[in-house]
């Protein structure tokens, strides 16, 4: 290949002008500052605690209840190690503004990455069972399930339940940003976006689930079913006095016991309650309460056919 040595001597201009900009637009470098949270790490925990959730399912075949403690053991040894250091940087950076921390500081989260890494291993027990339930959920709800292995092995809004209930666990312990790199990883894998701060029952499913959004203050009760293009989302976004967003208030909707929503509905609003044993049907834009046991569909459209010949 014939390179073009004049071009070539131009490079090192191309990269003092980029580098000037990382003076310039400080909000978009992370240089000088605590080291932040591995995102690849990140990604090879979910797989592993995917691999002590699911046994056999995954990587290691064969288990069986004898040499199956040693397989869990490695792996949670693991865990805690890879977890506690993630955790570690994510708190420092969310309490010190990324600044860098001195050793004390360093110490003391050290001590609470791991304190919190062990704390969430302790919920691997029950979120198992919750992930039970949302199998049965999944069984019950899809006739063209065959057995509960296809589920956890196919469908992808098991997937990104069963990584949305890690992360909502890491969101209630306080642990900043690597819950929602979980939920993200979820949602380019799956196309399905469930913020890891939102609520959720027991009993729930996604079918099919390409599209579904779920929002941070949404509150989901149990046997939920969901359809594809479900939107639980914010009706409109406060501001204060300066212009500025107003966090931390309710934004999505209340989703109560036993409610199906089919397919592209939108339920908006932080006020907005749907009421058990509710149907929102297909392509429904909701942003009112609805007592329970209410059926809220389209209107049916008229539809009209034309033949090629058809001059009408």
């Amino acid at each position: 290949m014939a390179i073009d040595l004049q071009l070539k001597e131009t490079l090192p201009t191309i990269t003092s002008r980029i580098v000037q900009t990382y003076s310039e637009l400080n909000g978009i470098q992370h240089l000088d500052l605590c080291p932040l949270p591995s995102s690849d790490i990140v990604i090879e925990i979910i797989e592993d605690l995917k691999e002590i959730l699911f046994p056999g399912f995954r990587h290691r075949t064969r288990l069986n209840l004898t040499n199956v403690v040693y397989h869990v053991g490695e792996i949670i040894d693991k865990l805690h190690d890879r977890l506690s250091t993630q955790i570690e940087r994510a708190l420092c950076h969310g309490a010190e503004n990324s600044r860098i921390c001195t050793p004390e500081k360093k110490f003391e989260y050290e001590l609470r990455g791991q304190q919190k890494a062990f704390q969430f291993l302790e919920q691997i027990p029950d979120l198992r069972k919750m992930l039970a339930l949302d199998v049965e959920a999944a069984f019950a709800g899809d006739p063209a399930s065959k057995s509960f292995d296809e589920i956890v092995f196919c469908y992808p809004g098991f997937e990104a339940v069963t990584v949305y209930r890690l992360a909502n666990a890491l969101h209630r312990l306080g642990v900043p940003f690597i819950p929602r790199i979980m939920t993200e990883r979820a949602h380019a894998h799956t196309g399905i976006d469930i913020h890891p701060g939102a609520t959720i029952g027991q009993y729930f499913f996604i079918d099919h689930g390409t599209g579904v959004v779920i929002g941070e203050t949404c509150e989901i009760g149990n046997w939920v079913k969901l359809y594809q293009g479900v939107t639980l989302g914010a009706l409109s976004f406060a501001k204060d006095e300066d212009g500025n967003l107003v966090r931390g208030t309710k934004r999505h909707p209340t989703i109560e016991d036993n409610v199906v929503i089919y397919a592209n509905a939108t339920v908006l609003g932080g006020n907005t309650v749907v009421g058990h044993d509710s149907v929102i049907g297909s392509s429904v834009w909701l942003t009112n309460s609805v007592a329970p046991g209410t059926t809220v569909t389209m209107e049916k459209p008229s539809l009209r056919i034309r033949g090629k010949n058809d001059t009408h």
